[in-house]
This record gives structure tokens, C-alpha cells and sequence, in this order.
């Protein structure tokens, strides 16, 4: 048991998008996987996906699906989940931080103080959240010896993208993975900040569809949703996880070193020469 098979995931946020697309992959490595999310029924949200759903696919794959509703904003939810996880499987090996708050008016172009203070609810779902769930997931984590905890960012995290309230969240989310990797190294769990590309998620399809020429040549660089959880998958077979553990890594570098293609047979091209570097922090600790 532990990082190579029948593995304990827990996946947050995982109604649709990125979060969907890595609890199926890594419930193709024949996971119990406990998804995410609080949408129950199709048609509350704008977008389509609902927790259940998503478990039932994990289970398609070859993994067992468990559908969890939980507001991440709601510390006692989050606590609820990883008590169950602990009454349940008594370990967890897996936690992938995915859940996040994507305001309306994100996209939009123009300066900070023209758009709405609902973009700071990032900082809440998505850069807090991941806070607490680690929090309560960390006595899981230790039971067995071993774990990985990967929080989901992107190159937001170092350039400008989307705002500053966007931006924010993601460099904590880095330096977040960074910090906690240092309390538990002593623990042999591994935690890293993945960069994804973009995603072909619901959201992304539906924008690609609606102008389908003008987003030709940026659709073939997109990495289906599925992608980082096959990544997700060797990060934790690796016998050298500890020497990524506290770093900032690119989804898709991690997949030409580890020979993992997207589900539809290409490589993924890394974003590195466009956006630039990932963020490298310093090696000093002040307790």
C-alpha cells in the first residue's frame, strides 16, 4: 500500500475542471479517491459537472469513487471530510489541493480597482483552503510513513495574469507548498506546486467553440484535464520524490522526464520559453 498502489487520494474540487480530470486518471491507477465539490445536481452551476458524477467516473476507470460535498470556504466541512477519510481508510496518500473560487469578471481586462472586490475570494477557496485542508489532512498524511500533497497553480504564480487577486493567490499556493514542505520532510511527505498548461476544461471548450478559428493554433498547445493527474501518478512513484518535495514544478517538464503523454497521445509542450521560470525560493529556514 502507499504511493505506488492502492492508494487513499483525496482530490478537492473535483465537480469539473483540472479537479475532475486528476481524480479520473489517478482512478485509472485503481485508487479510492474521494472527490470534492459542492455541486450536487446539473444545472446549478453555469458550467457542467457535479461531484457524483465525477465519482461515478472514478469508479469507470477502475478506481472507487467517493463523492464528498464540502464548501472549502467552511472549516468544519473540511474537518468533516478528512474525519471520514480517517474512519474510513485510516491513512490518506495522497492530496491533491485543487479547489478553488474563480469569480466572475476574472477574464476581464482592465485595472484592479475597475473590477470587482469578489476577486479577493481567491485568497478564501484556492489559496486559504488549501491551508486547511492540508491542516487536517497532515495526521492522515504521517499514518503511513509516506505521502505527496500537490497543490494546483500556475504560471500566474510569477507573471502577471489575470489581475493581482489572481496573481496573489497563486504565488501563496507556491510558497505555501515551499513552507510546508519543510515541516514535513522529517515525515518522508513530498509537497509540490504544479504548474498546469491550459486545460481543456468545460470552461475552456465552451470559449474554444464559440470561436473556433480565432483559438485554433492556442487549442493545440492545451492539455486535456486528465493530463496532470497522470503526472500526479509518477510524481508519487518516483523513488526520488523527496528531491522535488518544497518545489515548483511544470506539469508538462514532469511529463517528458517521466515519458507520460496526454490521454490523446501528444506531449504537452512546456510553457517555460513564453511565461518564464517557474519561482525558485530560498534554501535558509528561520523557525
Amino acid at each position: 500500500m502507499g504511493l505506488s498502489e492502492n492508494r487513499v487520494v483525496v482530490v478537492t474540487g473535483a465537480s469539473r475542471g483540472a479537479g475532475k480530470g486528476i481524480a479520473i486518471a489517478l482512478g485509472g491507477t485503481g485508487a479510492t479517491v474521494y472527490v470534492t465539490g459542492r455541486t450536487t445536481k446539473e444545472g446549478e452551476a453555469a458550467l457542467p459537472g457535479t461531484v457524483y458524477a465525477t465519482a461515478e467516473a472514478v469508479s469507470a476507470a477502475g478506481g472507487t469513487g467517493v463523492p464528498i460535498i464540502c464548501d472549502h470556504a467552511d472549516d468544519a466541512q473540511v474537518k468533516a471530510l478528512f474525519g471520514r477519510v480517517q474512519t474510513e481508510q485510516e491513512r490518506l496518500d495522497i492530496l491533491v489541493n485543487n479547489a478553488t473560487c474563480l469569480p466572475d469578471g476574472l477574464t476581464d481586462t482592465g485595472p484592479f480597482w475597475e473590477k470587482s472586490l469578489r476577486l479577493t475570494d481567491i485568497w478564501n477557496v484556492g489559496m486559504r483552503s488549501h491551508y486547511s485542508a492540508t491542516y487536517y489532512a497532515a495526521p492522515l498524511l504521517l499514518a503511513n510513513g509516506e505521502g505527496l500533497v500537490v497543490n494546483t497553480s500556475s504560471f500566474g504564480g510569477r507573471i502577471y495574469m489575470h489581475g493581482p487577486a489572481y496573481g496573489a493567490g497563486k504565488a501563496a499556493a507556491d510558497k505555501m507548498a515551499h513552507d510546508m514542505a519543510v515541516d514535513f520532510r522529517p515525515y518522508n511527505v513530498a509537497v509540490i506546486s504544479l504548474w498546469m498548461g491550459l486545460l481543456l476544461t468545460e470552461r475552456t471548450r465552451a470559449v474554444f467553440e464559440a470561436e473556433p478559428d480565432k483559438y485554433a493554433d492556442l487549442a493545440g498547445t492545451a492539455e486535456n484535464p486528465e493530463f496532470s493527474g497522470l503526472v500526479i501518478d509518477a510524481l508519487a512513484r518516483d523513488p526520488e520524490l523527496m528531491e522535488k518535495s518544497g518545489k515548483v514544478c511544470i506539469g508538462a517538464e514532469l511529463g517528458t522526464e517521466y515519458g507520460v503523454l496526454d490521454i490523446d497521445g501528444k506531449q504537452p509542450p512546456s510553457h517555460r520559453a513564453f511565461l518564464g521560470d517557474t519561482t525558485v525560493f530560498g534554501e535558509a529556514i528561520v523557525e
